[in-house]
């Protein structure tokens, strides 16, 4: 039987009522007020309408951090529509699979992204719209035209509580991106447990600086933050500026953020963090992989008992664990200190760790690391294999490995696929190594995580080469240009004679890592040396 419930983009309505002339959102041009950043979103709901887009239609969005990427989640939230936003940091190729993935009848793009739009036309025939948010080309509607119109207000679509509202992409370890399936219902949770969990106590005198893309974490951190009022305060520089940062938390009186590990470490090593007042922070929130015991103590020094970390997945919304400020310790051996855990069960949702037969298995015992609860999307969009993969046993499936201590506490081990993280970002390297044997020279690859103290891991690729051919460091990144995301690409690459095989034939991970270990300590060294 199907629910109604709230249609979610409704929390942008509510926020205009209440505090019409309040500021919604603060770039360095102007402040925009959150009546008019409702306006402006019914103006674009209401041309879409007249396109004939509606429930249901998916609206891909490619675009660097700014107001319309923000803007565009609830316009397709009102519409009832499916947001499909990219990582704008990915090739053409891999922005047209998502396209064509989804169906999206709408795109939405940045300025310089022109050939995406080319790439998603020539691979999707569902496409009908373009908007463009500069400078239009033939056949294209001008983005800010159509939030500049009249309109009266937009009233959003009647939806049920499992109607979807956002594809979250997520790659497997195929590295084959498969769509997340969020809902209006389960969102509406994710959003009370955040202010519940994370951010207790934020109000719309709070300000949120938006230092992660839009796209991904930082949206829902962004849409938790507008069911408050909270005004997001965006940065002029598209890269990290740790200057730049810390003195929009001075100005903006900044009481939280959303970030991972790699940008922690950047802005409080940064001399800079020590000349601005950072005293409004009350919530630096991290996640999105392990984050080094020592970086963890210079945050402590550099800005107090602030720190949030929560563990989660974009398949459960970021809702597992969360660990908060009072868990926070400098001191190892201080009574509240929990070294290597990612912290406790988010309230609403069972963390259970099962063996590979579905046995439930005691505290300090290792296994794969599972969730239920509502903020578990509702499946993967038209992929019936992966979910019965991924809801085994009638929970859903992290692919992590850890353990649970006796007070529930959690600490992650491992993990069961490929898959590392870079700077924050899922790197899968089954993807990186097909296109690399797409050099003519190249016979095999195999592409590791290791551990790295910028970046927490750092892509390796050892390369077998054809008998009598070579391809260097720079033919094979040229290799990658325009096949994969840069952050994807290999930062350090090794060339063996051959890689170790199983007696079926197949590369064996663990035995390359184990042959690469044994050097990579006396590389990094080098390297440290060197700098």
């Amino acid at each position: 039987m199907l629910t109604t419930v709230m249609n979610l983009g409704d929390l942008l309505t509510q926020a205009s009522r209440r505090l019409p002339d309040e500021p919604g959102f603060i770039t360095p041009a102007r402040t925009h007020t959150w009546a008019e950043i409702n306006r402006r979103v019914d103006a674009v709901c209401a041309a879409l309408r007249e396109q004939g887009i509606g429930k249901g239609d998916k609206i891909l969005v490619h675009s660097r951090n700014n107001l319309p990427l923000f803007e565009s989640a609830w316009i397709a939230f009102k519409l009832g529509a499916v947001w499909v936003p990219t990582n704008y940091r990915v090739a053409p190729p891999e922005a047209a699979y998502l396209a064509k993935s989804s169906g999206a009848r709408v795109m939405i793009y940045d300025r310089g992204f022109e050939h995406y739009v080319d790439a998603v036309r020539e691979a999707s025939d569902a496409l009908e719209c373009v908007i463009a948010l500069h400078a239009p080309r033939t056949g294209e509607l001008d983005y800010e035209a159509l939030a500049s119109l009249s309109t009266d207000a937009f009233a959003s679509v009647d939806v049920d509580r499992d109607d979807p509202l956002w594809f979250f992409y997520t790659s497997g370890t195929t590295g084959y991106p498969k769509a997340g399936t969020l809902t209006h219902g389960q969102m509406a949770f994710v959003v009370a447990n955040h202010l519940a969990d994370l951010m207790p106590g934020i109000t719309y005198r709070s300000r949120s600086l938006v230092v992660a893309p839009l796209s991904h974490g930082a949206g829902i951190h962004a849409i938790v933050n507008t069911a408050r009022g909270a005004a997001h305060v965006l940065p002029a520089s598209d890269k990290m500026d740790p200057e730049e940062a810390w003195a929009l938390v001075q100005q903006h009186r900044v009481d939280n953020m959303f970030t991972v590990p790699t940008i922690m470490k950047m802005l409080t090593e940064h001399e800079s963090v020590d000349r601005y007042d950072h005293s409004s922070l009350k919530f630096v929130i991290y996640a999105g992989a392990p984050m080094y015991r020592a970086d963890q103590k210079q945050a402590l020094k550099k800005l107090g008992r602030v720190l949030v970390q929560y563990y989660g997945l974009g398949e459960v919304t970021g809702n597992i664990t969360v660990l908060p400020p009072f868990l926070h310790e400098e001191d190892d051996d201080a009574p509240n200190c929990r070294v290597g855990t990612c912290g406790y069960a988010r309230t609403g949702i069972d963390i259970a760790i099962f063996d590979d037969d579905g046995k439930r298995l005691q505290p300090f015992e290792t296994g794969e690391i599972c969730v239920r609860g509502p903020a578990v999307m509702i499946g993967y969009d038209n992929n019936p294999e992966a979910n019965t993969k991924a809801f085994k046993h009638g929970w859903f499936h992290t692919g992590d490995l850890g353990h649970l201590d006796r007070e529930g506490f959690l600490f992650i081990t491992g993990r069961s696929s490929d898959m590392y993280i870079s700077g924050g970002s899922n790197v899968y390297p089954r993807e990186v190594e097909e296109a690399l044997l797409t050099h003519p020279a190249v016979h095999e690859a195999a592409v590791l995580g290791m551990p790295d103290p910028k970046w927490g891991e750092l892509g390796v690729a050892v390369v077998v080469c054809k008998p009598g051919q070579s391809a260097s460091a720079e033919e094979l990144l040229a290799q990658l240009d325009g096949k994969l995301a840069r952050y994807k690409w290999p930062r350090h690459f090794v060339y063996w004679d051959a890689l170790p095989k199983s007696a079926y034939g197949k590369i064996t991970k663990k035995d390359v890592r184990a042959q690469l270990a044994k050097d990579w300590e006396t590389y990094c060294a080098s390297q440290a040396a060197a700098a």
